[in-house]
């Protein structure tokens, strides 16, 4: 068995039993535990998907978001224990795998990533 396998299969044991669904694109909102002395609460990270990336248990997703006019990014590793649930509010449809042009747009042009549905809906009109 070589290294690589080795350390999947260690690492195997780790990763998250119910795996968390959602896309780049997508406006999510990401529950994380925080402890703060001997007691332990849970913070909301609210913000748009803008990368995935790495393997296994290196996999890490990027959220991004507007607050107080300035743009705050924060990165989540996929199967730390520490990240509670991951809610889906809005699914996003895009053409990239990274959405890294967000960080030069200004006000509701940086927030603006198109819902999944939207062309159905009007091809329905």
């Amino acid at each position: 068995m070589n290294k690589a396998a080795l350390f999947d299969k260690i690492e195997s044991e780790q990763y998250r039993k119910e795996p968390l669904k959602f896309n780049v694109g997508d406006s999510v909102r990401v529950h994380t535990k925080v402890v703060e002395g001997d007691k332990e609460r849970v913070q909301v990270f609210a913000g748009v998907v803008i990368g995935i990336r790495g393997h296994g248990m290196n996999e890490t997703f990027t959220v991004r978001r507007i607050s107080y006019g300035e743009g705050v990014e924060r990165i989540f590793p996929l199967h730390s224990p520490r990240v509670d649930k991951v809610e889906v509010e809005r699914a996003g449809k895009v053409r990239r795998a990274k959405l890294t042009y967000l960080r030069k747009r200004v006000g509701k042009g940086a927030m603006f990533v198109k819902e999944a549905g939207q062309e159905a809906a009007a091809a329905a009109k």
